[in-house]
């Protein structure tokens, strides 16, 4: 295992160990969307990134915002942040860590939504998509 690979694991895990208010909150919450034959996780290293939440089969990536991502240097990094995930075939939203809070019922609406195109489509076993260039996935040492 390459020293980046392990840098990636290690810095996700303490993450993982150090979660926020917010990340917990969504962490319990997500259990209530049915995710047949697949599931979320928790600080994922892909590529030189750590996303918040996961659903890699749906190729879906959740990021939390706190209040200095507004920050206009912040906010820079993470739409470039954003821009290589799409590149490479995963799809990301963002709540602001407020949002969780104030409507966590809306926040998990979008997220099913984006799983399976709709409030209305019934949740079924997702299939596992092709990446566009049919390279292994960056979490999997890609």
């Amino acid at each position: 295992m390459g020293d980046i690979s392990r840098f990636r694991r290690d810095k996700a895990k303490k993450l993982r160990s150090n979660t926020t208010e917010p990340e917990q909150m969504l962490w319990r919450a997500l259990k209530a969307i049915p995710t047949y034959g697949t599931h979320f996780r928790r600080q994922v290293p892909i590529g030189s990134y750590v996303a918040d939440f996961a659903c890699l089969k749906a190729r879906l990536l959740i990021e939390l915002d706190g209040g200095h991502h507004s920050e206009d240097q912040i906010a820079a990094k993470d739409a470039a942040r954003t821009r290589w995930l799409e590149s490479e075939g995963y799809r990301v939203i963002r709540f602001w860590n407020a949002e969780l809070t104030a409507n966590m019922s809306g926040v998990l609406d979008t997220i099913y939504a984006a799983l399976y195109g709709s409030l209305n489509s019934e949740a079924t076993a997702l299939p596992t998509p092709p990446r566009p260039d049919g390279r292994p996935s960056p979490s999997r040492g890609g």
